[in-house]
């Protein structure tokens, strides 16, 4: 009995380190979701997150800022999404397909650094 109480304690500790390990893996960086944010999402989000890149003026409706209360009480998931699939009636088109579910996370980790006051969740 002994035994397999060991053995079960062994399968649950190699368990709980690899979810572990690999979310160690794949924590976000700001500095790659930069990158990621210039080459993509500056055009209409502008260089600070206010909605405000060249392309803005053109769109019908306007990008998001990421300064204003409602952009900035988004949680992790719910930004992830938005960038995954799209915002319906808006030209945010998704980008899954695109970018990996990593360097959407990177790009949520940037925008956490450059606005000020985004809860993280």
């Amino acid at each position: 009995m002994i035994r397999i109480a060991s053995i079960i304690a062994a399968c649950a500790l190699v368990v709980i380190s690899s979810g572990w390990l690999s979310a160690q893996e794949r924590s976000a960086k700001p500095d790659r979701g930069q990158m990621i944010y210039e080459r993509h999402c500056v055009r209409c989000h502008g260089p600070s997150g206010e909605g405000n890149g060249p392309d803005a003026r053109t769109l019908i409706v306007p990008p998001a800022n990421f300064h204003l209360w409602q952009q900035r009480m988004k949680t992790d998931q719910e930004l992830f999404i938005a960038i995954s699939d799209g915002v319906l009636f808006s030209p945010m088109h998704g980008w899954r397909g695109r970018l990996t579910d990593q360097e959407i996370e990177d790009v949520i980790a940037y925008l956490r650094e450059i606005v000020p006051f985004l809860p993280v969740s």
